[in-house]
């Protein structure tokens, strides 16, 4: 285990609760979720207690202070179960708290960083637009200087937690790009300032009970510290930072629920019978669970791998979107698999496969597409190779 705030008996202890939480108080309540589209409020109530809404910020600001290496095996855990409950906390511990922990001000960390670790607060990641994806170069949010204030204006697409947020981690355009920079800003903007609304919850193919929206922000007006670190060129990269930490814990996500498809898959071969003999006898059959298997292991292997070299520094640009590409792909392939597995059975509404069948769809998706991935890998290695010939 990587050196970190959080020793390795700590950590097992706080891995040990994780699983008994999901196995035995999430995981009979699945469908309640599905049904319903939201997360109980006593779920929420024992994430709140066990911490979960501040794994990842340090612990002098409040939180468990668990280091890359550990999220991500906390994420295979979390995975397991319905993705709403890791998207209840997760832009606190990812995407949106890390903007905060590795760019803001001392003053900045105070104000926030604590009530996100208790969960008191709710922060979001508003970065995408509808012209501006896994690519933040187009964004066309603009935040305007006005005296020693700033007024933010534009529209913001698929914000998770926008219904539940308290504050908006807002990336906004201040000039175009130029040599100086991207011209890229990021403000913290509370969800009650006045010009912020919030678009109905979007219906969406899986992943029920995790809630996204639009949002917009016309003429917002924050102050001066509003802006994180306080400079203007900061935006770009600390999105960059950002979402390329959040992609190995996506793929983390990503091998816990293929893992939860290979063990139902396994389950229900060794019992559902055809012509009176367990399906799981059969030879195709066994060779479906044989591919399951093989790619959860090399996904969690990949994982690890990645997590390893983000904390040694060692790489913390391809090796992410490696990850990610691998890993949520993989995750497809397995739930497919799985459905094909159970049958009939599998594409019913109620049996497990079903749902995570739709649910890991996203995760190709969002953190930067399965595209945009194949992109950094390739440019980068390219790129890289140009240099050592120079």
């Amino acid at each position: 285990m990587t050196t970190s705030e959080v020793g390795d008996d700590d950590f097992q202890e706080i891995l040990a609760q994780t699983r008994h939480f999901v196995r035995t108080a999430v995981m009979p309540r699945e469908q309640e979720i599905l049904a319903d589209d939201r997360v109980p409020d006593d779920l929420r109530e024992q994430a709140k207690k066990m911490g979960l809404f501040g794994y990842a910020i340090p612990q002098e600001w409040g939180g468990l202070g668990l280091n890359l290496s550990q999220d991500v095996e906390l994420a295979m855990e979390l995975g397991y179960t319905t993705l709403a409950l890791r998207s209840m906390f997760g832009t606190n511990n990812g995407i949106a708290g890390q903007v905060l922990v590795g760019f803001g001000t001392d003053e900045q960390k105070k104000r926030w960083l604590e009530p996100m670790a208790t969960g008191d607060v709710v922060a979001s990641f508003a970065l995408t637009e509808p012209g501006a994806g896994s690519n933040p170069s187009g964004l066309r949010t603009k935040a305007v200087r006005d005296g020693s204030d700033w007024v933010i204006t534009g529209q913001k697409r698929f914000i998770t937690n926008a219904p539940t947020a308290d504050l908006f981690v807002v990336f906004a355009r201040t000039r175009p790009a130029d040599d100086d920079g991207p011209g890229i800003a990021v403000f913290l903007v509370p969800a009650d300032a006045a010009g912020v609304q919030v678009g109905t919850k979007d219906a969406k193919m899986g992943q029920e009970g995790a809630w996204t929206a639009d949002v917009s922000f016309d003429d917002v007006r924050v102050p001066a510290e509003a802006l994180v670190g306080g400079a203007e060129d900061i935006g770009y990269r600390a999105a960059m930072i950002s979402l390329a930490r959040g992609r190995v814990h996506i793929a983390a996500l990503a091998v816990g629920s293929a893992q939860r498809a290979l063990d139902e898959s396994v389950a229900y071969a060794a019992t559902a019978t055809q012509g009176g003999t367990p399906i799981g006898n059969f030879q195709l059959v066994q060779a479906m669970i044989a591919d399951q298997q093989t790619g959860v292991s090399a996904g969690r292997a990949l994982v690890r791998d990645a997590a390893r070299q983000w904390v040694s520094g060692e790489d913390r640009r391809v090796a992410p979107s490696v990850a990610k590409l691998y890993c949520t792909e993989m995750v497809g392939q397995v739930a497919d698999l799985a459905v094909q597995i159970h049958g009939g059975s599998g594409y019913m509404r109620e049996v497990p496969v079903e749902r995570i069948y739709r649910e890991v769809r996203l995760l190709r998706l969002y953190e930067g597409t399965s595209e945009i991935q194949r992109l950094i890998i390739g440019s980068n290695l390219v790129k890289s190779a140009q240099r050592d010939r120079a």
